[in-house]
This record gives structure tokens, C-alpha cells and sequence, in this order.
């Protein structure tokens, strides 16, 4: 009678960045409403200039701007007590840098100016580097699956295992086993620290960690002879 052997493969792979995906925040807090609108409107305005120049030269991989959102509201001191009315305004801006060179000094230089906040940067692959990780590290998944049911099966004193069954992780079909934990197939684009980002110019792209997980099932006999 055959021994089950199951398995979970796991691999990851790491990749430098190729896109840099900015978030920029424009917005004042003002008495006056028009005020607010007017200084706002000019930031925007300076900011969607420079993202157009950059877009012309090449630079940028997309970019999109939010609309301009205006309200009021009466804050507190601490002391408790309402303070007068005050206009806030608000528009999102996203960039995506291709050129990796340029994202240091522009944005050094832009989150310094008035009424314009760095959110933060997301590093980015392209859909096609993507897509060619994910499968490397899909297959670097499986052939860990194999070795690992190879171990068990010398261990036992078996023969080569053959597989019958590979799913993403959590997707196997019930057998009386200890149930395992739920992941799936994960394609995890986590950012790994390669240096962090230093001060004023120096950003330091972070490595990208693909991971890819899959469980197995495998059949083993003893050996004949």
C-alpha cells in the first residue's frame, strides 16, 4: 500500500524595483473659503505642470489627479472650546516614475513646496517583469515541494514519491490529515529594506520579495527487492 507524503513548496525571489509610484497630497486649511480654493489651486496647478514636463520627457511610466475637495469644520483647542470656523481643501496626485533617476531631486524638491505633502513611495514592477517572477518563483515552489517529499520518502525507506495531487496552498482536497493553515498562492510583493532612503536626494529603491507557495501530495511504495 502506498504512504501520502504532503507537502507545502515555498520560494521567493527578490527584484530591484522598476517603477517608483508617488503620492503627493495638496491641500491648506484657511479661514476664508476662497482663500483656501486659491492657494490650493495654484499648488495643483504648479505641481500638474512639472508632472506634464516630466510625462514629455519621458520620465513617467502614468500619473493621475485627483479632484479638488473643499470643507469646513470647527476644531477644538485644548481647552476644549470651539474654535472658528476653518476651510480645509484636499486633491490626491499620484506619479509613476520609469526613470528611476529622476525620482530623487524632483521629489525632494516638490514636497518642499507650499501647501504640496509626500505621502509616500511604492516600488513597483512592470505587469510583463511581474508576471516572469511570479512564474519563477511558482516553479521554485514546486521543485521545493518535490525535494521535500524525496526527504520524507528516503527517511521512511521508500522509493522515488510520485505526485498526485498540487494546488495553491489551502486548495488541496479533504484527507483525513491535520488540517493545515490557509494561504493560497500568494504573489507577495513585500518591500525588503535594501538600504532604506536617505536624506534629501538619496532615495534607495527597496528590493522587491516575490513569494509563491503550493502544497502537494505525493504517493511512495517501499522498494521492491
Amino acid at each position: 500500500m502506498a504512504t501520502v507524503i504532503a507537502v507545502r513548496g515555498t520560494a521567493e525571489e527578490r527584484v530591484d524595483p522598476e517603477l517608483a509610484a508617488v503620492t503627493l497630497t495638496i491641500g491648506v486649511s484657511e479661514p476664508e473659503r476662497d482663500t483656501a480654493l486659491a492657494r490650493t489651486a495654484r499648488a495643483r496647478e504648479r505641481l500638474l505642470a512639472e508632472v506634464r514636463d516630466l510625462e514629455a520627457a519621458g520620465a513617467l511610466d502614468t500619473w493621475s489627479a485627483g479632484q479638488l475637495r473643499v470643507w469646513s469644520h470647527r476644531p477644538f483647542n485644548n481647552e476644549g472650546r470651539q474654535l472658528p470656523l476653518v476651510h480645509q481643501t484636499r486633491s490626491e496626485v499620484e506619479i509613476v516614475f520609469s526613470d528611476l533617476d529622476r525620482l530623487g531631486e524632483w521629489v525632494s524638491r516638490v514636497s518642499d513646496g507650499e501647501a504640496v505633502d509626500l505621502d509616500g513611495i511604492d516600488w513597483r514592477l512592470t505587469e510583463a517583469t511581474r508576471r516572469r517572477v511570479q512564474e519563477l518563483a511558482q516553479r521554485a515552489a514546486v521543485a521545493d515541494a518535490i525535494a521535500k517529499a524525496r526527504v520524507y520518502a528516503a527517511a521512511l525507506g521508500l522509493g522515488a514519491p510520485t505526485p498526485v495531487e498540487l494546488a495553491d496552498t489551502g486548495l488541496l482536497t479533504a484527507q483525513p490529515l491535520p488540517p493545515a493553515p490557509r494561504g493560497g498562492m500568494k504573489m507577495a510583493m513585500a518591500a525588503y529594506d535594501g538600504g532604506g532612503a536617505g536624506s534629501g536626494t538619496e532615495f534607495a529603491p527597496a528590493v522587491l520579495v516575490v513569494e509563491a507557495s503550493v502544497e502537494a501530495r505525493f504517493h511512495a511504495e517501499v522498494r521492491a527487492g
